[in-house]
Protein backbone atom coordinates (compact mmCIF):
# COMPACT_ATOMS: atom_id res chain seq x y z
CA UNK A 1 0.00 0.00 0.00
CA UNK A 2 1.60 3.36 -1.16
CA UNK A 3 2.26 5.54 2.08
CA UNK A 4 0.50 8.61 2.95
CA UNK A 5 2.71 11.78 3.11
CA UNK A 6 2.01 15.38 2.34
CA UNK A 7 5.28 15.81 -0.08
CA UNK A 8 6.20 13.87 -2.55
CA UNK A 9 9.18 11.50 -2.35
CA UNK A 10 11.72 9.79 -4.42
CA UNK A 11 12.16 7.11 -1.74
CA UNK A 12 9.49 5.03 0.13
CA UNK A 13 8.80 6.02 3.67
CA UNK A 14 8.23 3.68 5.77
CA UNK A 15 4.40 3.24 6.69
CA UNK A 16 2.63 4.82 9.24
CA UNK A 17 1.43 2.07 11.72
CA UNK A 18 -0.93 5.39 12.77
CA UNK A 19 -2.54 5.89 9.03
CA UNK A 20 -2.43 2.46 7.52
CA UNK A 21 -5.26 0.07 8.13
CA UNK A 22 -4.18 -3.10 9.62
CA UNK A 23 -6.93 -5.87 11.10
CA UNK A 24 -7.67 -5.91 14.54
CA UNK A 25 -5.98 -8.15 16.41
CA UNK A 26 -8.89 -9.74 17.51
CA UNK A 27 -10.05 -10.20 13.83
CA UNK A 28 -6.46 -11.47 13.11
CA UNK A 29 -6.82 -13.92 15.93
CA UNK A 30 -10.17 -15.19 14.76
CA UNK A 31 -9.51 -15.74 11.36
CA UNK A 32 -5.57 -17.11 12.01
CA UNK A 33 -8.23 -19.68 14.93
CA UNK A 34 -10.55 -20.60 12.43
CA UNK A 35 -8.25 -21.36 9.75
CA UNK A 36 -5.65 -23.69 12.50
CA UNK A 37 -8.59 -25.51 13.35
CA UNK A 38 -9.56 -26.01 9.38
CA UNK A 39 -6.10 -26.73 8.53
CA UNK A 40 -5.75 -29.23 12.13
CA UNK A 41 -8.63 -30.66 10.88
CA UNK A 42 -7.31 -31.32 7.14
CA UNK A 43 -4.02 -32.85 8.47
CA UNK A 44 -5.87 -35.19 10.50
CA UNK A 45 -6.66 -37.30 7.65
CA UNK A 46 -4.20 -36.18 4.80
CA UNK A 47 -1.58 -37.97 3.44
CA UNK A 48 1.87 -36.80 5.14
CA UNK A 49 3.71 -37.89 1.58
CA UNK A 50 1.13 -36.14 -0.82
CA UNK A 51 -0.18 -33.71 1.31
CA UNK A 52 -3.81 -34.49 0.32
CA UNK A 53 -6.65 -36.38 1.58
CA UNK A 54 -6.48 -39.41 -0.19
CA UNK A 55 -8.91 -42.18 -0.48
CA UNK A 56 -7.52 -43.90 2.46
CA UNK A 57 -8.02 -40.22 4.24
CA UNK A 58 -11.70 -39.90 2.88
CA UNK A 59 -12.42 -43.23 4.53
CA UNK A 60 -11.40 -42.78 8.01
CA UNK A 61 -13.42 -39.00 7.19
CA UNK A 62 -16.17 -41.05 6.57
CA UNK A 63 -15.63 -43.04 9.50
CA UNK A 64 -15.34 -40.31 12.14
CA UNK A 65 -18.82 -38.88 10.57
CA UNK A 66 -20.31 -41.70 10.91
CA UNK A 67 -21.39 -42.35 7.42
CA UNK A 68 -20.61 -44.73 4.37
CA UNK A 69 -18.39 -43.24 2.03
CA UNK A 70 -21.07 -43.95 -0.29
CA UNK A 71 -23.57 -41.62 1.15
CA UNK A 72 -24.35 -39.11 -1.21
CA UNK A 73 -23.37 -36.20 1.26
CA UNK A 74 -19.89 -37.13 1.16
CA UNK A 75 -20.32 -36.38 -2.79
CA UNK A 76 -22.12 -33.36 -2.26
CA UNK A 77 -19.06 -32.23 0.03
CA UNK A 78 -16.79 -32.82 -2.90
CA UNK A 79 -19.57 -30.50 -4.90
CA UNK A 80 -19.17 -27.67 -2.32
CA UNK A 81 -15.22 -28.11 -2.05
CA UNK A 82 -15.47 -28.20 -6.13
CA UNK A 83 -12.87 -31.03 -5.86
CA UNK A 84 -11.42 -31.91 -8.82
CA UNK A 85 -10.01 -35.41 -8.54
CA UNK A 86 -12.41 -38.31 -7.70
CA UNK A 87 -10.87 -39.42 -4.43
CA UNK A 88 -8.98 -36.74 -3.17
CA UNK A 89 -9.45 -33.24 -1.40
CA UNK A 90 -6.43 -30.99 -1.71
CA UNK A 91 -5.83 -28.39 1.33
CA UNK A 92 -6.73 -25.57 -0.82
CA UNK A 93 -10.46 -27.46 -1.54
CA UNK A 94 -10.60 -27.96 1.78
CA UNK A 95 -10.34 -24.86 3.04
CA UNK A 96 -13.07 -23.82 0.51
CA UNK A 97 -15.58 -25.90 1.82
CA UNK A 98 -15.24 -25.82 5.70
CA UNK A 99 -15.05 -21.90 5.16
CA UNK A 100 -18.56 -21.86 3.52
CA UNK A 101 -20.11 -23.98 5.58
CA UNK A 102 -18.59 -22.55 8.73
CA UNK A 103 -17.14 -25.50 10.42
CA UNK A 104 -13.74 -26.21 11.76
CA UNK A 105 -14.80 -29.45 13.84
CA UNK A 106 -16.07 -33.00 12.74
CA UNK A 107 -18.81 -32.47 15.02
CA UNK A 108 -19.79 -29.01 13.22
CA UNK A 109 -19.34 -30.72 9.86
CA UNK A 110 -21.55 -33.41 10.97
CA UNK A 111 -24.30 -30.96 11.92
CA UNK A 112 -23.77 -29.38 8.77
CA UNK A 113 -24.35 -31.87 6.34
CA UNK A 114 -28.09 -31.74 6.94
CA UNK A 115 -28.03 -28.63 5.92
CA UNK A 116 -25.94 -28.85 3.25
CA UNK A 117 -28.08 -31.47 1.06
CA UNK A 118 -30.90 -28.97 1.12
CA UNK A 119 -28.63 -26.60 -0.22
CA UNK A 120 -27.47 -29.00 -3.04
CA UNK A 121 -31.17 -29.97 -3.36
CA UNK A 122 -32.30 -26.56 -4.57
CA UNK A 123 -33.33 -26.70 -8.04
CA UNK A 124 -30.59 -24.54 -9.87
CA UNK A 125 -27.97 -26.05 -7.25
CA UNK A 126 -28.88 -29.53 -8.02
CA UNK A 127 -29.12 -29.10 -11.62
CA UNK A 128 -25.13 -28.22 -10.99
CA UNK A 129 -24.44 -30.81 -8.70
CA UNK A 130 -25.99 -33.69 -11.17
CA UNK A 131 -23.52 -32.33 -13.84
CA UNK A 132 -20.72 -32.30 -11.40
CA UNK A 133 -21.45 -36.17 -10.36
CA UNK A 134 -20.96 -37.13 -13.77
CA UNK A 135 -17.40 -35.30 -14.16
CA UNK A 136 -15.91 -36.13 -10.81
CA UNK A 137 -16.12 -39.73 -11.87
CA UNK A 138 -14.39 -38.82 -14.99
CA UNK A 139 -10.71 -40.40 -13.59
CA UNK A 140 -8.19 -40.45 -16.87
CA UNK A 141 -7.23 -37.40 -18.63
CA UNK A 142 -9.17 -36.52 -21.76
CA UNK A 143 -12.56 -38.86 -20.31
CA UNK A 144 -15.61 -38.02 -21.80
CA UNK A 145 -17.75 -41.50 -21.17
CA UNK A 146 -18.31 -43.43 -18.11
CA UNK A 147 -19.39 -47.30 -18.69
CA UNK A 148 -22.74 -48.37 -17.92
CA UNK A 149 -21.86 -50.33 -14.37
CA UNK A 150 -20.95 -46.73 -13.30
CA UNK A 151 -23.96 -44.70 -14.68
CA UNK A 152 -26.31 -47.33 -12.71
CA UNK A 153 -24.56 -46.95 -9.29
CA UNK A 154 -24.40 -42.98 -9.80
CA UNK A 155 -27.87 -42.93 -10.80
CA UNK A 156 -29.03 -44.42 -7.89
CA UNK A 157 -27.01 -42.72 -5.48
CA UNK A 158 -27.96 -39.03 -6.92
CA UNK A 159 -30.97 -39.72 -8.26
CA UNK A 160 -32.52 -42.65 -6.37
CA UNK A 161 -34.01 -40.74 -4.04
CA UNK A 162 -35.81 -38.53 -6.17
CA UNK A 163 -36.98 -40.15 -8.96
CA UNK A 164 -36.81 -43.71 -8.06
CA UNK A 165 -39.77 -45.21 -10.52
CA UNK A 166 -37.74 -43.48 -13.72
CA UNK A 167 -34.09 -44.56 -11.70
CA UNK A 168 -35.01 -48.02 -11.88
CA UNK A 169 -36.38 -48.44 -15.22
CA UNK A 170 -33.54 -46.98 -16.91
CA UNK A 171 -31.25 -49.07 -14.87
CA UNK A 172 -32.94 -52.20 -16.30
CA UNK A 173 -32.85 -50.92 -19.79
CA UNK A 174 -29.12 -49.86 -19.45
CA UNK A 175 -28.33 -53.56 -18.25
CA UNK A 176 -30.31 -55.46 -21.06
CA UNK A 177 -29.46 -53.55 -24.29
CA UNK A 178 -26.83 -54.42 -26.46
CA UNK A 179 -26.32 -50.68 -27.74
CA UNK A 180 -24.37 -48.42 -25.58
CA UNK A 181 -21.66 -49.35 -24.22
CA UNK A 182 -20.94 -46.05 -22.36
CA UNK A 183 -22.67 -42.86 -21.28
CA UNK A 184 -21.75 -39.31 -21.85
CA UNK A 185 -21.86 -35.92 -20.69
CA UNK A 186 -25.09 -34.96 -23.21
CA UNK A 187 -27.01 -38.47 -22.57
CA UNK A 188 -26.28 -38.01 -18.87
CA UNK A 189 -28.27 -34.77 -18.77
CA UNK A 190 -30.93 -35.89 -21.19
CA UNK A 191 -32.01 -37.90 -18.49
CA UNK A 192 -32.02 -35.40 -15.96
CA UNK A 193 -34.09 -33.85 -18.11
CA UNK A 194 -36.56 -36.48 -19.18
CA UNK A 195 -36.82 -37.02 -15.08
CA UNK A 196 -38.19 -33.78 -14.77
CA UNK A 197 -40.00 -32.80 -17.98
CA UNK A 198 -41.39 -35.85 -18.78
CA UNK A 199 -45.44 -37.50 -17.18
CA UNK A 200 -44.59 -40.56 -15.92
CA UNK A 201 -44.61 -43.68 -16.34
CA UNK A 202 -47.48 -42.75 -18.87
CA UNK A 203 -44.79 -40.56 -20.96
CA UNK A 204 -48.01 -38.79 -22.67
CA UNK A 205 -45.74 -35.65 -23.54
CA UNK A 206 -42.77 -37.66 -24.69
CA UNK A 207 -42.17 -36.33 -28.56
CA UNK A 208 -39.87 -39.12 -30.49
CA UNK A 209 -39.09 -35.59 -32.86
CA UNK A 210 -38.23 -33.41 -30.23
CA UNK A 211 -33.87 -33.16 -29.37
CA UNK A 212 -33.63 -35.85 -27.15
CA UNK A 213 -30.65 -38.10 -27.01
CA UNK A 214 -31.09 -41.35 -29.47
CA UNK A 215 -30.42 -43.73 -25.95
CA UNK A 216 -33.73 -41.87 -24.37
CA UNK A 217 -35.75 -42.68 -27.57
CA UNK A 218 -35.05 -46.11 -27.66
CA UNK A 219 -35.71 -46.31 -24.00
CA UNK A 220 -38.71 -44.51 -24.36
CA UNK A 221 -39.97 -47.11 -27.10
CA UNK A 222 -38.38 -50.13 -25.00
CA UNK A 223 -40.72 -48.88 -21.98
CA UNK A 224 -43.93 -48.53 -24.14
CA UNK A 225 -43.41 -51.82 -25.43
CA UNK A 226 -42.91 -53.19 -21.99
CA UNK A 227 -46.02 -51.39 -20.73
CA UNK A 228 -48.29 -52.98 -23.63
Amino acid sequence: MPPSASKPSKKRSKPDSATDPVPSASSKKKSSKEMDGTDQLFNKYANTSSGVIDPEGIEKLCSSLKVPHTDIRILMLAWRMKAEKQGYFTKAEWRTALKALKVDTIPKLKKALPELEKEVRKPLNFADFYAYAFKYCLTEEKQKFLDIETICQLLDMVLGSTFRAQVDYFVDYLKVQKDYKVINMDQWMGFYRFCNEISFPDMTNYNLENAWPSILDEFFEWLREKQA
